[in-house]
């Protein structure tokens, strides 16, 4: 074979060889274009997802429906007694919060002679974060149960009896919605078929949640919190044990030379007579 037969072979197998081996790299290139699109796709769902997570995390709840007669911002607060009392008493608790079932056993028979003497009106903030740490419901189903009693105007009486009939902090009877059916027959013309349906169909489910978030943003950390005109009152009035007894003298003494309010606003019930307030205030269970 001559020499330049050899030389044409050897140029034609090494041009097949380039080829080759351009024809591979396009290949792997290609391999690692369709790979990587892949990944960024996956990567810019996961990251879309993770935007529409998190945002539906952070989104505030926004309550579809509120309890007749509440006030504030989108409605959270349920107001007891006059609207235009000289001094506003602001009441943030949970109803399975031992020590504001401590409170109001208390202060409640209290707080109601001041709201029905128009010296008081009291602005309550029903939360429910108890549910969070210690198993159970209780918290929010009682929640919308007081929703539910706010709606019939019957707030005040039935809040009364949930904390007067409190179960242990552990003990999520509240959570039992024929539970807190059956605690407001206690309360006179409290419960019909509407309420049973509002407290059965948890109605007010998004305001209570709307109303736990408020308090979540709000520089409140813990139950009872009970202010006076903006001032903290409890347990501390200042430097001073708080007790029914001074809780009153620092109301007249905020009240002093204004005049009182009038009773019965924002649809509340009456306050009860002292006989019906006992029969719907009954005393708390042994143990």
């Amino acid at each position: 074979m001559s020499e330049k037969n050899r030389e044409g072979k050897r140029t034609a197998r090494e041009r097949m060889l380039a080829e080759r081996a351009a024809d591979e790299a396009r290949a792997k290139r290609k391999k690692k274009l369709v790979v990587g699109g892949v990944v960024l796709a996956v990567i810019a769902a996961a990251v879309i997802t993770g935007v529409v997570v998190q945002n539906e995390r952070s989104k505030p709840e926004t309550p579809t429906a509120a309890p007749a007669g509440t006030i504030g911002d989108k409605n959270l607060v349920v107001p007891v007694g006059a609207a235009d009392a000289p001094s506003v008493l602001t009441v943030y608790e949970d109803p399975r919060c031992p020590a504001c079932g401590s409170f109001e056993r208390e202060f409640s028979p209290t707080i109601d002679q001041l709201e029905d003497a128009g010296k008081v009106g009291t602005q309550y903030h029903i939360v429910s974060f108890i549910d969070r740490a210690v198993p159970g419901k209780g918290s929010k189903t009682a929640a919308n149960a007081l929703a539910c009693a706010q709606d019939a105007g019957h707030f005040r009486d039935y809040h009364d009896v949930l904390y007067r009939n409190q179960p242990d902090e552990t003990n999520d009877a509240f959570g039992d919605k024929a539970v807190l059916i059956s605690l407001a027959k206690q309360v006179d013309g409290l419960v019909t078929p509407a309420f049973e349906a509002c407290v059965n169909g948890n109605k007010y489910g998004g305001w209570v949640s709307a109303v736990q978030q408020d308090f979540d943003k709000s520089s409140f950390k813990s139950t009872p919190t009970v202010l006076l005109n903006g001032q903290p009152v409890y347990p501390k009035n200042g430097s001073q044990e708080i007790t029914p007894q001074n809780l009153v003298e620092a109301v007249d003494a905020a009240n002093q030379g204004k005049s009182l309010g009038s009773t019965g606003s924002h649809g509340q019930s009456p306050a009860p007579t002292s006989t019906a307030s006992e029969a719907n205030n009954p005393s708390p269970k042994a143990g």
